[in-house]
Formats: structure tokens, C-alpha cells, sequence
């Protein structure tokens, strides 16, 4: 089971690695750590966000949600908290949550290797949103217009991997 994994993978993390004062797990010094991407959907549209220059990685590029995953909450509780703090949409918009199988990414650049956890939330009705200082602007797109933006390099194998596999397990947010 995905969420298993996590917390064995979150506890020798916990073990080696300094905690934030709030007890978050920090990754700054590691060369490897767990991420949620996290991809939300809307009749059919992908929301994607330019990320600011105030970000560490990936400075002015398109993505998704992301997070670290630095402490033992369950994936879909981490996605809508991402969610809500990254974009200000509520789980009251939600309509389903999708958990993906996890994998694994290596920047050669960052010298980070990415387990990355992609999560798919399909919203009922176009929300407003808000901002945080992790990114600058955000647009709807259909998931084949990709190519047109300067993204991550794994933003389309993520959009491919939630959207076309849907090797998904599924419930609607509690």
C-alpha cells in the first residue's frame, strides 16, 4: 500500500535528518526526498502554476502543486492542504482525489534524487484563485498544451502518468 510506504520511507527520513521548529522534516541537505505533485483538474483543463523566483527549485517554471512530504499526514490530507495553502482552493471544491503509484526522479543538475507521489484532484466548478508567494501566475490548460510552457522536465511524465494511466486509488476528500 502507497500510504505504508510513505511512512517507512517519511520514519528513516525522521531518523537521519534535522526537523524544522515545527517538527516538519528538513530536506535542504539531503540529496534525496519525498514530494507530492500534485495535478488538479477541471472539466477536462490541467491547472498550472509559474513558479517565483522566491521558490529553490525550478525558479520561473510551469508546474503543479508540489510539496514536500515532511510529515506523517496521509496523502489526499496533504494534497488539499497544498492545495489550499498554494492556491487558496478549498476541499469544499473537490470532487475526487486519485493517489497514483509513486516514482522516482533524478535531477543531475540539483544532484536531488525526486520520490515523487503524484496525486490527481478533480475539482466541481471553476474556483478563485489565490496566490502564494510560491508562485506568480496560473492558467488552465488542456494537458496535450504542455509543450507550449517552459515546465519541469517531469511535468509532462506526471500529467502522463495521473491523466492518461489513472492507476489510481479514488474516494472523495472526508
Amino acid at each position: 500500500m502507497i500510504e505504508t510506504n510513505i511512512n517507512q520511507i517519511l520514519e528513516t527520513y525522521a531518523r537521519t535528518l534535522p526537523r524544522f521548529p515545527d517538527g516538519r522534516i528538513d530536506y535542504s541537505s539531503s540529496d534525496s526526498a519525498p514530494i507530492l505533485s500534485c495535478i488538479v483538474t477541471l472539466r477536462g483543463k490541467v491547472l498550472i502554476l509559474k513558479r517565483s523566483d522566491q521558490v529553490s527549485h525550478y525558479q520561473g517554471l510551469w508546474d503543479v502543486v508540489i510539496g514536500y512530504l515532511d510529515d506523517f499526514t496521509p496523502l489526499p490530507e496533504k494534497a488539499l492542504e497544498e492545495l489550499y495553502e498554494e492556491t487558496g482552493i478549498a476541499k469544499e471544491n473537490v470532487s475526487e482525489i486519485m493517489v497514483a503509484e509513486p516514482y522516482e526522479s533524478s535531477d543531475a543538475e540539483l544532484q536531488k534524487t525526486w520520490f515523487v507521489h503524484p496525486v490527481l484532484v478533480e475539482l466541481e466548478e471553476e474556483p478563485e484563485i489565490t496566490l502564494d508567494w510560491e508562485h506568480t501566475e496560473f492558467c488552465w490548460i488542456d494537458p496535450e498544451e504542455v509543450a507550449n510552457y517552459e515546465t519541469f522536465s517531469e511535468l509532462p511524465e506526471v500529467l502522463g502518468r495521473v491523466l492518461h494511466k489513472r492507476t489510481c486509488r479514488c474516494g472523495k476528500p472526508a
